[in-house]
């Protein structure tokens, strides 16, 4: 008889035996069956492993009970219900929405799994809403941080009062042209205040291209027009889950919502600083899922 089957019956041994304390009510004395019969890695060993450690507290190790039993081919449904559930409760909402749908891919009518994946997609979005309204709170607050707390040379500085330039808000709403055009400020001096500007990931002429949802120009969203929701434009960039290098990228263009980003060439992208290829196809990728593409110029 080989090794194998001898550790398979004596892990069915343990459960049994978990079983038989459950029913008297040692939950404790249970549990230590099915950790021993867990060893023996059978799907439903693992699931009433899960399943009991998460009766008692024991979130952390449940979780990585009910991630091995789903691990398994095929994986656990039961499993991957209550897995679902606990990555929810623990803010991780795209891990949830994974597990809920690998049961909706093989049982569309699971009637369980439908209901929970609408409960995790209304935290989802909640979610994102919070998220967004962090950002442009943090956002304001960048804004309207007054020129005076940067150690600007005196003539950048009195050039800057000279023009009513007052906060970081109102230096993005010039434009290069617009700065040079003023009487002695010169290339050093744009290059000072281009410097301290790209330290707070702004830049000059950044409000005049309209960021934010209300400022976006109809006429570049016409190749979306149509195909999707105004609710999908505006949903924020955070969405898309993006890795760091083309989120760092959408932040310093100042791209707050899809439609924003949407709204953008691939020009654009292209030109900002460590932006290359890969972080061009993500995006692009993503932005497919919703529906959506990068603006093509005529």
């Amino acid at each position: 008889m080989s090794t194998a089957t001898i550790d398979g019956r004596k892990a069915e041994s343990h459960f049994k035996a978990g079983l038989a304390l459950e029913e008297k009510g040692d939950r404790l004395g249970a549990l230590g069956e099915y950790r021993l019969a867990a060893a023996g890695g059978d799907p439903e060993h693992l699931f009433r492993l899960a399943y009991s450690l998460d009766l008692v507290g024991e979130e952390e190790e449940a979780v990585r009970a009910y991630e091995q039993a789903v691990s398994r081919s095929p994986a656990h449904v039961n499993a991957l219900i209550n897995l679902a559930i606990l990555y929810e409760d623990r803010g991780e909402i795209a891990k949830a929405e994974k597990c809920l749908k690998q049961v909706l891919d093989t049982n569309p009518g699971h009637a369980r799994a439908k209901l929970y994946i609408r409960d995790v997609r209304a935290s989802r979005d909640m979610y994102y809403d919070e998220e967004h309204a962090r950002d442009v709170a943090k956002r304001s607050a960048v804004l309207d941080t007054p020129v005076t707390d940067f150690e600007l040379s005196v003539r950048a500085r009195n050039c800057l009062r000279k023009i009513g330039v007052r906060t970081l808000g109102d230096l993005v709403k010039i434009s290069e042209a617009e700065l040079l055009g003023y009487k002695n400020f010169g290339e050093t001096s744009l290059t000072e205040i281009k410097e301290m500007l790209q330290s707070k990931n702004l830049r000059l002429g950044q409000a005049i291209e309209g960021s934010g949802g209300r400022g976006r120009p109809a006429e570049k969203l016409a190749h979306v027009k149509g195909k999707v929701s105004e609710s999908v434009l505006n949903k924020p960039v955070s969405a898309l889950e993006l890795t760091l290098r083309p989120r760092r990228a959408v932040q310093q263009l100042g791209i707050q919502t899809l439609g924003e980003l949407a709204a953008r060439t691939e020009a654009e992208l292209m030109g900002v600083k460590n932006f290359g290829a890969n972080s061009l196809d993500e995006i692009r990728a993503k932005l497919a899922e919703f529906g959506l593409s990068l603006r093509k110029l005529d």
